[in-house]
């Protein structure tokens, strides 16, 4: 990592004032809290109160978790990461980026070089200043040959990064990127406490509301209030446990019986149900979040494109948004762009299911009689195993063979995700398309759910991040969408609303963030004790 002094070119404001948001923005659905009939949250926001404790099951975690930023992942860890730390940038439920621990930021025009202004009076959980020493270890913790972080696709355009003063943080980047400071609002990208370099993540200490109390990887955490946290304006509730709740029935009856305020994950077959119970609140929000089903391309067939174009083909997208969301959502098209998104790409053709062009692609493949086996469980995400056999049963219709195979939930992800050759997954997807493409379809990144790789594709993401120009950007990005929709390794046939669900006993504001699930992951932050 270079270390060389930068000298910076004259700058131009890029502060987040509203004013100033558009070019920061990444264009999500707003999450809003939908009165869709009896048991939908309909109810007007009180004002936020102090004090009390809330239990959240959440449909996420596993014995394998640690609080290493480089790992976070999933969604125990993001909510968690979330609660107890503090980053530079956030996305609010406007889905504009905003000041965080950074209270500004400059850009120079070609935006490679960037100031960031720390706000000042910010400490630690054990009364240690915030510094700009410590922003540069944490970012420094992602980047280099060595690092084995998840995050650091994101911050490898970083050419330079230093501290000037205990105040502000100077980066120079490779290239421009005028969406560099959502970057820095990733979960993997806290502000640890540092000495001579090195971060701190295994104490648990962190800046952000909640100070952690008990990690219990794979059954819960307890984290309590930080009384000395800079935002008077977040953290309302005294204490929050987080309970793994992988089991669909065991977190809904969580639910329904009072041992948890607040799921994720609802089962979507009796939501309804759920809904018109006597204080349960049902919210759903539309997002970036999509199902998919990765098709690795080191193992055959699924390395031969014909092969993984003829599969997409058999899924009858229509069916699984109907049986298995509910209608809690839209059909895919196969990359990871929401229609909501600043650059989806409105005229690519949307598959749809059709036996004829899927017998077309096995002939071009010289496959005659194609089997192949689709590994699921319901840890990839509600309803993964009848997914799974609904796409068994079109492919059927195609002249393919499907074996399903049920995976337990305990361990899906370290053994079967990125391990057997056709799984279901899911992604929550980014705000930014960059974010997006860098972390999970960039060659040779950790979260390349098929260890997928096409030259012009990388060529193309590295050109749009330094593209100003609008059209030309959005050219870029259209590209990528088609290459990945039809040259990719990801089925992606849904994209699946945020469904969770809350008690009487909690709280919640008028408007919810939509990049993450549960508020895009903030619920401990900005929900309270009714």
């Amino acid at each position: 990592m270079k270390t060389s002094q930068i000298n910076p070119q004259p700058l131009t404001s890029a502060i987040a004032t509203p004013s100033r948001r558009g070019l920061l923005r990444g264009a999500l659905a707003s999450g809003v809290m939908l009165g869709l009939g009896a048991g939908f949250a309909n109810r007007a926001a009180a004002a936020p109160k102090k004090g009390g404790s809330l239990i959240a099951g959440l449909g996420h975690g596993a014995t394998t978790d640690t609080l290493d930023p480089a790992r976070t992942e999933a969604g125990f860890l993001i909510p968690l990461a979330m609660g107890m730390h503090g980053f530079l940038t956030e996305i609010d439920t406007q889905s504009d980026v905003t000041p965080s621990l950074a209270e500004s930021w400059e850009a120079s025009p070609d935006a490679r070089q960037w100031i960031f202004t720390l706000r000042k009076g910010v400490e630690f959980h054990n009364g240690k200043p915030v510094t700009a020493e410590d922003v540069v270890a944490s970012i420094n913790y992602h980047r280099g040959e060595d690092t084995k972080s998840a995050g650091a696709p994101l911050v490898a355009g970083i050419e330079n990064i230093q501290a000037d003063g205990s105040g502000t943080v100077l980066i120079e980047l490779s290239s421009g990127n005028a969406d560099f400071p959502a970057v820095l609002s990733d979960y993997h990208f806290p502000v640890l406490p540092s000495q001579d370099g090195a971060v701190d993540w295994k104490s648990g200490i962190g800046c952000g509301a909640y100070k952690l109390e008990e990690f219990n990887p794979g059954i819960s955490a307890r984290l309590t209030r930080f009384e000395n946290h800079w935002n008077d304006q977040v953290g309302h509730v005294d204490e929050w446990t987080l309970l793994v709740l992988l089991d669909t029935n065991a977190r809904m009856s969580a639910a329904m019986t009072g041992d948890a305020d607040l799921i994720d994950k609802v089962d979507l077959k009796t939501a309804n149900l759920m809904g018109r119970k006597p204080g349960m609140s049902l919210h759903t929000v539309a997002g970036t979040q999509h199902y998919t089903f990765p098709m690795l391309t080191n193992a055959s067939p699924l390395d031969d494109n014909n092969v993984r174009q003829a599969l997409k083909y058999a899924i009858n997208r229509e069916e699984l948004v109907e049986k298995i969301l509910f209608g809690y959502g839209a059909v895919g098209n196969d990359h990871p762009i929401g229609r909501g998104q600043r650059f989806f790409n409105e005229t690519l053709e949307q598959k749809t299911f059709d036996p004829d062009r899927a017998k077309h692609f096995l002939k071009q493949a010289g496959v005659d009689d194609l089997r192949v086996r689709l590994s699921a469980s319901d840890a990839a995400f509600p309803g993964a195993i009848d997914a799974s056999l609904l796409i068994q049963n079109s492919a059927k219709q195609c002249g393919i063979t499907v074996e399903v195979s049920r995976e337990p939930n305990d361990g899906y992800w370290s053994d079967v995700w990125q391990k057997k050759p056709w799984c279901a997954s899911y992604m929550a997807g980014r705000p930014i398309e960059d974010l997006m493409f860098s972390l999970a379809y960039k060659s040779g990144v950790a979260w390349n759910e098929a260890f997928w790789s096409h030259e012009r594709f990388d060529q193309l993401l590295t050109e749009a991040r330094a593209e100003l120009d609008e059209a030309k950007r959005r050219e870029m990005y259209h590209e990528m969408q088609d290459i990945v929709a039809n040259q990719g390794a990801v089925a992606i046939p849904m994209f699946a609303n945020y469904v969770f669900a809350t008690g009487e006993t909690v709280g919640t504001p008028d408007q919810f963030a939509s990049n993450l699930d549960l508020d895009g992951s903030r619920f401990m932050e900005r929900w309270w004790r009714a």
